[in-house]
This record gives structure tokens, sequence and C-alpha cells, in this order.
């Protein structure tokens, strides 16, 4: 299928919200708002855009109700038929592309949720509390101090979240000093592939298309490095992740290296986007930072907030299993059907005035780790860094939160992310 889907012809024409590059602009509410309001399930057509082909086009779920239902509904909506990003795999990658537990489906997605749970057992995350509160600290004065002997500009994201993220993540996995930045290289590679700043110039094919990301040629180093270290931990254990891993028995060796896949690239990415995300917010809301620096607010309802209104995840793709309808639109099997996690965290039907930045609102059923059967496994730990980090900001960075200049956005249609945030914090005038 290509072109035009037959329900959506003869409809008005719909907003675009598909192309990366609009994303290096802000999030575009004006045309999620569009949808949501007009064209709840929109069909989106995919051009060839920065060298990756034209896909066959899908159907965006802009309305919380809707992008809940589709999540939960895995019968329906499937992560194992196309996996879950909205470009189409390579037919012959599919097959190494289901065996990641984020593009299977009940039961098999349950079995694997279960083995590697055991390793991210609360106890063992919140061992880190001290940790990542000192680090938060130690990173924020640090480049607080070294803003103040240059011009009074800090970037939080060079200086501060992008380092704050992986060496927490690292610890966690228990991977050596040595080795880390390997992780913050895959995970630029594989999350910021449509932005040429982080990915470089893609690799091509024999056909001179780019080659995926996510394919098996392009991870074989972070395989290999994986059952490394899988490896050495079985001869050196340590409470940490990959021992845990390393030493279950039911996990097999392919198994194993798509867990560190999943845990490196979605473990760091989650806090690298949310955490810069929030710190963003925070400098267009001066009355909001007030509050949270008056300890007006709770920290653990101020991060909801903050992750409602900058979630570090924009679209997650299924694939309809079965004929059905959605908002009153059929959907045939084979469609694809992509949740916009940032339009359904600013439905004005579920979040009372949802453009403001309210620290206190409660309840607050954001969708931004996701819902249903594949609800992030990391939450749990990413709000506990997020907790830390802002905790510390709140007392270290000045009052207000002043922006040097605008930071600069990830080209992506996937990630939510900041490249830079700099903020002016000695010698503002």
């Amino acid at each position: 299928m290509s072109g035009q889907h037959p329900e959506a012809a003869g409809r008005a024409a719909v907003p675009d919200v598909f192309d990366p590059r609009r994303y290096a602009q802000g999030i575009p509410h004006d045309r999620y708002r569009a949808l949501r309001d007009h064209h709840p399930v929109a069909w989106q057509e995919e051009p060839e855009v920065l060298g990756w082909p034209a896909g066959t086009g899908f159907w965006a779920v802009t309305r919380h109700h809707d992008a809940v239902r589709v999540l939960r509904d895995s019968s329906t909506y499937s992560s194992y038929l196309g996996a879950t990003q909205i470009r189409d795999p390579d037919p012959d990658d599919l097959p190494f592309i289901r065996r990641m537990m984020l593009n299977q489906d009940p039961p098999h997605h349950r079995r694997l949720r279960v083995l590697v749970s055991r390793a991210f057992t609360p106890k063992r995350l919140d061992r880190f509390t001290a940790v990542v509160r000192e680090r938060a600290r130690s990173l924020l004065t640090r480049a607080i101090a070294r803003a103040q002997t240059t011009d009074g500009i800090c970037d939080l994201v060079a200086q501060v979240t992008d380092d704050y993220a992986l060496l927490n993540l690292t610890d966690l996995l228990g991977v050596p000093d040595s080795d880390r930045s390997l992780l913050l290289h895959w995970t630029q590679r594989v999350i910021g592939y449509q932005d040429p700043d982080e990915a470089g110039t893609p690799r091509l094919g024999t056909d001179a298309k780019p080659i995926n990301p996510r394919s098996p040629a392009s991870l074989r180093d972070m395989f290999d490095y994986a059952l490394s270290l899988a490896a050495h931990k079985r001869q050196h254990p340590d409470d940490d992740v990959m021992t845990a891993l390393a030493m279950d028995p039911e996990l097999t060796e392919p198994e194993l290296e798509m867990f560190f896949f999943l845990l490196v690239v979605a473990g760091n990415d989650t806090v690298r986007s949310a955490a810069p995300g929030g710190l963003h917010l925070l400098a267009q809301h001066p009355d909001a930072y007030r509050r949270l620096r008056a300890a007006e607010v709770r920290l653990t309802t101020a991060v909801e907030e903050l992750l409602r209104r900058h979630p570090p995840v924009l679209t997650f793709r299924r694939t309809a299993a079965q004929d059905t309808e959605l908002a009153g639109t059929r959907i045939r099997t084979g469609d694809k059907v992509v949740v916009f996690h940032a339009s359904a965290n600013h439905d004005e039907r579920v979040f009372h005035d949802p453009y403001a930045l309210d620290l206190s609102r409660s309840p607050n059923p954001h969708i931004s780790f996701g819902d249903g059967p594949h609800v992030c496994l990391g939450a749990h730990f990413a709000r506990l860094q997020l907790r830390a980090l802002y905790d510390e900001a709140r007392s270290a960075l000045p009052d207000p939160l002043r922006l040097a200049s605008p930071p600069r956005r990830l080209v992506s249609n996937f990630i939510n992310g900041l490249k830079t945030l700099p903020v002016r914090v000695a010698g503002s005038s």
C-alpha cells in the first residue's frame, strides 16, 4: 500500500505531523490541536526526507483516550507485526528486530519482561538515590563554576544532562568507566539517525539507500561488546543489571544482546531527553520555577507535570492486526497506527488548561512513559533521576532562570530532544 489511504480519500487536507525537520523548530502544538479537534485519527503521508526513502503512510492518533486504547490493546494494535518505529524496517531485518522486547506482543513479551524485571528490582534502583543526587550536585556545581570564569553561560545539555543520564545508566548496568563514551556514541547513532549533527552522514547500502541504524549490520559492534561484558560479569559478578542478566540461565544470548541494546538506547535517552526539557520549561515559566524553589509544590508532582509537557518520546507505532475502527475511522489489517504522546498529553478533553505548567497538577494521567503492557520498564529509575536533578537545580541555578539563547532541538519525529540549552548563570543583566 502506498499513497493516500482509501479511507482518507475525499477528506479535507490535514496538517502534516510526520516531517522530522518540523520538530527541530518545536513541537507543532497548533497542528496537534487541529488534528485532535477535527481529525483525531488522521492519515499521514511518508515522503522521502533527508535521504530516507518514502513509506506507505500511517494513521496519526492524537487524542488521549484513543492513544491509551491503542497502547493497551495489543491484540488489535500489534508491536510485533511491523515493530514500533514509523518507518518500516527492511523485510530481511524484521525477524531480527522482533527479538527485542519492545517489538513483541503478549504472551512472549510478558516472558521477557518478567526476566528483565528481575534485574530491575526497586532495591537495586533505590540504592542509587544518594549517588544520583551527588552526581547532579557535582555536575551543576562544576558547570556553574566554569561559566563564572568565562562568559557566564552554561549549556546545561553539554555540561550537565548528557553526562548525568549517561553516568547514571552506566553505573546501573555496570559498564566500566573507560567504556562509557561508547554508550553515548551508540545512542546518538540509533536515536539521532534523522539528525545530521547526531548521526553524521548515513551509511549507504549496496542499493545506495541509508542503512537502518537498527539493522543487524549496524548493531554488531554493540552486540559484540554486550557479550564481552556479560562474559566479564560472569567471571567478576557485581551488584549491577548486566551481572543479573548475564547470570540468568533463562536468558538466551540473542535476548541478552537485545536487552543490552534496549537498556543502552532507551535507558539513556529517556532521561537525556526529559531532563533538559524540564529545565527548559522552568526557564520559560518563572512563576512555576519560583514555586519549585520555595518548595510550594512536591517534587514528585512537579516531575509528572514536566514529563507531561515534555515527554521524552514523541511517537510509537503499532500495526493493525485486524480490521477495526478508532474514533469513527476504519482501519484495515496491516495499517500503521502511530500514537502521538505530546498531543495526547495536551488533550483538552483530559487536561484542564493543558498548556499551563501546573507543577501541582493532580491527577495527571500523561502517557510519557507509555501505557499498557509496554509501559516503560525504567520509569521508576527515570523518575528517581529527574527528582534528584530538579531538586539540586532549584538551589544551584539562579532565579529567574534565563535562557542565553534559544535551545537547538533534535531533528526527529521520535525523540523529543534538545541538543543545547544555554542558560545565563552569572553576570546576568
